[in-house]
């Protein structure tokens, strides 16, 4: 099955000059049989993927569309830019406002963006995902990990 990545903004939802976008926190939880025993903060890893042009890691959000629910929006931009599915949990993480990056230099309400982050578990990593020449994926382990304690000491 290919799925193709949406592109443009024809489709795109605002709210009082606001563009409305859709994200969420790709985890997992480790299956070493040593960490069984350790609290979830040390099992837990979350998978960021790379910006275009840019170097820092980031978590998959994008436009939410008119289209689809706002949760529809945050799986199928996870599927997208991560090539992960999971399962997403309904509660936002948080509601926030920020200037989209490419917009911050401006004195003007364009670039304001409202975002909806969401946790989803992942259930499936795939080999092939529609932006995967765009972007690469690293999971990050908690820094409290035993083998990040391990390496600093």
């Amino acid at each position: 099955m290919s799925v193709e990545a949406r592109t443009g903004r024809l489709r795109q939802r605002y709210d009082n000059n606001f563009r409305l976008v859709s994200g969420c926190i790709p985890y997992r939880l480790t299956k070493d049989a040593e960490d069984e025993n350790e609290d979830i903060q040390t099992r837990i890893e979350v998978l960021m993927v790379s910006s275009p042009n840019r170097s820092d890691l980031v978590f998959p959000k994008g436009g939410w569309e008119n289209d689809e629910t706002v949760m529809e929006a945050a799986c199928r931009e996870a599927l997208e830019e991560a090539g992960v599915r999971g399962k997403l949990n309904e509660k936002p993480l948080g509601i926030w406002e920020f200037r989209s990056k490419s917009k911050q230099d401006l004195h003007s309400l364009e670039g304001g963006c409202r975002g909806y982050m969401f946790s989803l578990e992942v259930t499936e990593e795939l080999e092939i995902w529609p932006e995967q020449e765009n972007r690469y994926r690293k999971w990050i382990k908690n820094r409290k990990h035993k083998h990040y304690k391990h390496a600093l000491q």
